[in-house]
């Protein structure tokens, strides 16, 4: 058995278990009601993000940013690195 051989039975075996695993799709499926009335819902009932920062953040937060801080006052060459990543 050739090594293409080899391939395409593994393909035709794959597409076997693949259509035993799915069931088939019908051409024409629509849901079973509309779903933009739950769209506008739930877009009306969730607030926008904001963009801001958030006026609480945790205490870790708050350590690790003191700690950055501590770090570029430290060793001020790294300033750049930190900013690269960012």
């Amino acid at each position: 058995m050739t090594a293409q051989r080899a391939k395409q039975v593994e393909e035709e075996r794959v597409k076997e278990l693949l259509k035993q695993a799915l069931p088939p799709v019908a051409c024409d499926a629509e849901p079973a009601r509309d779903l933009w009335p739950d769209v506008l819902r739930r877009l009306d009932a969730e607030p926008a993000p904001s963009r801001a920062l958030p006026a609480k953040l945790p205490w870790f937060d708050w350590a690790l940013i003191g700690g950055l801080v501590v770090f570029a006052v430290s060793f001020p060459a790294t300033i750049p690195v930190f900013l690269y990543y960012l």
